[in-house]
């Protein structure tokens, strides 16, 4: 059984990586925090009594569930949104702010880098960001819980709902569309 500080550590540890994965998954900066929210408030009142090994399956299980019913509501808002669109008037400010522009690392992370290499920096990961939300969203998922979330490929099949061989094959496809896609900008790492 985990203590109130073991989980409380975790979801410290897990917060900020959640909210990217969040991210990439609904490009939505106030919906990411929600789901986030949502995903640690599930864990902390229902799986608190689990050991704390437990607890990066669960929660990842828990997110992954959370993100999924979001576009189920969402599918069904969007239906009404639609049928209802025509009698209104349209006034979308095309407003086409991403939120991952303003996101700053850690701080106290890396060595301290020159203005031009940290410029350098943002625009590769920037690139590398935009190649990942190209991806199909189970080659996303898949990619983002085995490589960021450092699971294994058992952890990532039990969290994904499929078999192993498919963790595989989708991590491989997408390693494989990000390195083509970041060669092709001029990217090597």
């Amino acid at each position: 059984m985990a203590t109130r500080q073991e989980l409380s550590d975790f979801l410290a540890s897990v917060e900020r990586r959640a909210f990217k994965h969040a991210m990439f998954a609904v490009r939505d900066e106030d919906t990411s925090l929600d789901l986030v929210q949502d995903a640690m408030s599930r864990l902390a009142e229902k799986y608190a009594d689990k050991p704390p090994a437990e607890l990066p399956m669960l929660f990842q299980r828990i997110l992954q569930n959370c993100i999924t019913d979001h576009f189920r509501r969402q599918k069904v808002r969007n239906t009404w949104v639609t049928l209802l669109s025509s009698l209104m008037p349209s006034d979308d400010d095309g407003s086409g702010h991403d939120p991952l522009d303003s996101i700053e690392p850690e701080p106290g992370t890396g060595r301290a880098e020159s203005a031009a290499d940290q410029v350098e920096r943002a625009q590769v990961l920037g690139a590398i960001e935009t190649e990942i939300r190209k991806l199909p969203a189970r080659q996303r998922e898949a990619f983002l819980l085995r490589y960021w979330e450092e699971m294994d490929v058992a952890e990532t099949a039990a969290v994904m709902g499929c078999s192993e061989g498919s963790v595989k094959t989708h991590c491989s496809r997408a390693t494989h569309a990000l390195a083509r896609a970041l060669e092709a900008r001029g990217i090597t790492l």
